[in-house]
Formats: C-alpha cells, structure tokens, sequence
C-alpha cells in the first residue's frame, strides 16, 4: 500500500517533514505538556510506578502488536492498551490489556474518543 507523503511537523516554526503530527523532538514536548496540564491528577494517580511494572512485564510477554497480527502483520508492540478505559471502569488486569503499536494506539485512542477528544472538550470549556 502506498504511504503518504510526509507534512510539515505542526510545531510552530518547525520545517522538519514528518510522518505524524510532530518531529520527535517536538511530539516529546507536546506529551510532556499533555502530562503537565491535560490530564488529571486522578489519571496520573492510575498510571503511577506500579502500571509501569505491569506495562513493562506485560510487553515483554506480548512482544508483537496484537492489533497488526489480527490484521496479517507483524509489527513490534510499544505500548500497553486498556480494552475498558480505566477511567470507565477498567483495571490493570491481563484480560483488560493489549500490546500494540503506537499507530495501532493512537489510532484506537483516537477513535474511542478518550485523549484528544478529552483535550477538545477542555479548549471548549475555556471560551
């Protein structure tokens, strides 16, 4: 399948062309920023030290995107999903769990609504 072309990184004043949103140096920024002001002291409560043990062992279990081999592909899994959000009920349990690739997460992320729909309710909610 052919690939898109690459944009300009959506970081003001930045030329690089990217595949994404933000070159890497700037997508670092804007989740660190994300972590500072959009997301709630609750949600930083949940995801504490002990989510980062589950995550870590939870990944070295399921190395591969399990979203990609559904789909006939083989893709290195990086990140660590919630099937049921914690924030509706979700826990850290293994059955709750999905390892998949950060697209595979963005995009599942993106298409339930939780973290940048989140972020478009919140600039709303300031006007």
């Amino acid at each position: 399948m052919p690939r898109r072309p690459k944009t300009p990184c959506r970081y003001p004043g930045c030329p690089e062309l990217v595949d994404g949103r933000y070159c890497e140096k700037h997508q670092k920024i804007m989740d660190a920023r994300y972590e500072k002001y959009d997301r709630s002291p609750a949600t930083k409560k949940r995801y504490g030290r002990g989510w980062k043990r589950i995550r870590d062992r939870y990944i070295a279990a399921h190395p591969l995107c399990e979203q990609c081999i559904k789909e006939g592909r083989i893709t290195v899994a990086t990140e660590v999903h919630h099937k049921l959000p914690l924030s509706r009920g979700g826990t850290h349990d293994i059955k709750n769990l999905m390892a998949l690739c950060t697209p595979c997460h963005s995009r599942i992320t993106a298409e339930s609504g939780d973290r940048w729909h989140n972020r478009k309710k919140k600039s709303h909610s300031r006007e």
